[in-house]
C-alpha cells in the first residue's frame, strides 16, 4: 500500500511538472493591460507561453489545441500582490505557524522563500480570487531577510518561486523624537534611530570590503561569508531594497540614504502615516523613478488629517508620475488585495493605473514583467477568466491559468461552502 501511494504521489508530481497543453480562449473579452481590451478576442498559448492575442477574425487556433469558449466572460491577467506574507504568517496566535522574523538585527541572508509553506490553506483562498502572484516578505527586524515572488501553485518552494531575491527589507527605524532620544541628547549621545541607520551603513561598507577581498573572490582558503555573500546584488544595482517607511522624517532619511549609497531602492508605505509622507515626496520619487507599494485599507494616522487621506495618496502619487503597486499586507487577507485598487480608484487615481497596480506595475516593482503583468505574445498565460471587471467587489473567478496549466480554484473557503449548503433543513418538531 505504501508503494501505490508513493507511485500516486510521483504521479501526481510529474504531471505538475509536465509542459502545459496548448490552449486557444474563445470568445473572450481579452484586457491586455498593456493595450486596450479586445472585445471578441482570442489568446492561444503553447507550453505555458502566450504565442497570439488578437480579434477573433485575424488569430488562427492552430490544430490539436484545447478550446476554451469563454462565452462573453473577461480575460485578464493574474492579479500580482506586490507586498504580503503568503506562506509565511498562519494563525498569530500559534508561535509555530508564524515563520516571518529571524532572531537578530542584521539577517540580510534571510530568504522568505525557504520558510514557505506551500501547503498554507490560505494560498487556495487567494488565488480563487484572482490573485496568482504574490511577493512573500520577511519582517520585524532592521535587516529581516530578503523577499520573493512565488507563483500560488506548487508542492514545494522551489517549484513556486518565480524571483529570488526579489529585494532586501529595511524596516526603517522609528525617528522620534522620543523620550529616550531626548534623554540621549542631553547625555551627548546619538538618538536610538541614528545608531541603527550607522549599523546599516556598517552592513554595506563590510559587504563592499568583503566583495573585494580574496574571500569574496572565490578564494578556496576562506571561507565565503553568507551574509556579505547575499548583499552582492544590492551593491550592484540588481537588487533593490524595499525600505519600510511610517513617517516623513523616514522617507526624507531613506532617500537620502539609498543616494549616498548608491543603490536602487522601492519604498514600502502601508501605514496611514506614511500614505502622506510618500505624496509630500511625489517629485522627488517620480523623478528619481522610485516604485511606491502602498495599501489603502487603513485610517488616517491623526485627527486634523483628511478622512480619504490614505484613499487619494495612491492616485495623487500615480498623477505625479510614480509608479503604484498594491499590497494587501496580509496572508489570510490577501484574496482582498483588488479592493485596495478599487478604493484608491473610487478616490481619484485612474482606473487603468488603479488595475495596473494589481498587474504590470505589481510586476515591474517585483521584476518579473518580461513573464507577467499584461497578456502579450511571449509573456506566460497566467490569466484569470472572470464574470465582470478586475475591481468589482462582485466579480467571481471561473477559471485561473499559471503558466498555461489550468489550477483548481477549490479551496477552504469553497468546502465550507459545500458542506453546510447541504445541511438538511431542521426539523419543525420539537
Amino acid at each position: 500500500m505504501r508503494r501505490s501511494l508513493m507511485i500516486a504521489v510521483l504521479t501526481l508530481m510529474a504531471a505538475a511538472a509536465a509542459p502545459a497543453a496548448p490552449i486557444a480562449v474563445l470568445n473572450a473579452v481579452i484586457h491586455p493591460v498593456s493595450g486596450p481590451a479586445i472585445p471578441d478576442g482570442v489568446l492561444v498559448a503553447e507550453d505555458g507561453r502566450i504565442v497570439a492575442v488578437g480579434p477573433a477574425d485575424r488569430t488562427e487556433v492552430p490544430p490539436g489545441a484545447t478550446v476554451v469558449d469563454a462565452g462573453g466572460l473577461h480575460l485578464w491577467p493574474g492579479m500580482i500582490d506586490a507586498h504580503g506574507y503568503l506562506g509565511l504568517y498562519e494563525i498569530g496566535s500559534v508561535r509555530g505557524t508564524v515563520d516571518w522574523t529571524e532572531t537578530g538585527q542584521i539577517n540580510p541572508n534571510a530568504r522568505a522563500e525557504v520558510a514557505l509553506n506551500a501547503s498554507s490553506p490560505h494560498i487556495p483562498v487567494t488565488r480563487a480570487n484572482g490573485i496568482l502572484i504574490a511577493g512573500t516578505n520577511p519582517r520585524g527586524t532592521l535587516v529581516p531577510g530578503t523577499s520573493a515572488a512565488i507563483a500560488l501553485d506548487g508542492w514545494t518552494w522551489e517549484e513556486m518561486v518565480r524571483r529570488a531575491p526579489v529585494g532586501l527589507v529595511i524596516e526603517w527605524p522609528a525617528m522620534g523624537p522620543t523620550p529616550r532620544d531626548r534623554g540621549e541628547a542631553e547625555n551627548g549621545a546619538r538618538p536610538d534611530w541614528q545608531e541603527r541607520v550607522a549599523r546599516l551603513d556598517s552592513m554595506l561598507e563590510e559587504a563592499r570590503a568583503y566583495a573585494a577581498s580574496s574571500a569574496g573572490n572565490g578564494d578556496p582558503g576562506r571561507g565565503a561569508d553568507v551574509r556579505w555573500e547575499s548583499l552582492r546584488t544590492v551593491l550592484t544595482g540588481e537588487t533593490p531594497v524595499w525600505i519600510h517607511v511610517r513617517n516623513r522624517a523616514q522617507v526624507r532619511a531613506a532617500l537620502d540614504w539609498v543616494q549616498r549609497n548608491r543603490i536602487r531602492m522601492v519604498l514600502v508605505d502601508g501605514t496611514a502615516s506614511a500614505v502622506g509622507a510618500a505624496r509630500d515626496f511625489a517629485e522627488e520619487l517620480s523623478r528619481k523613478r522610485i516604485p511606491v507599494v502602498m495599501k489603502t485599507s487603513r485610517q488616517p494616522a491623526h485627527d486634523y488629517e483628511p478622512y480619504d487621506s490614505p484613499f487619494t495618496a495612491p492616485g495623487e502619487l500615480a498623477a505625479a508620475g510614480v509608479s503604484v503597486a498594491f499590497g494587501s499586507w496580509s496572508g489570510s487577507s490577501a484574496r482582498n488585495l483588488p479592493q485596495q485598487a478599487a478604493r484608491a480608484v473610487t478616490f481619484g487615481m485612474s482606473r487603468e493605473a488603479g488595475v495596473r497596480g494589481v498587474t504590470l506595475t505589481a510586476a515591474h516593482v517585483l521584476g518579473i514583467a518580461d513573464r507577467y503583468g499584461s497578456l502579450e505574445p511571449g509573456k506566460s498565460a497566467t490569466m484569470i477568466l472572470v464574470d465582470g471587471d478586475l475591481l468589482d467587489v462582485r466579480m467571481q473567478v471561473r477559471r485561473a491559468w499559471i503558466d498555461g496549466r489550468e489550477i483548481s480554484l477549490e479551496s477552504r473557503h469553497t468546502e465550507l461552502w459545500k458542506k453546510w449548503s447541504a445541511r438538511p433543513a431542521p426539523g419543525r418538531g420539537g
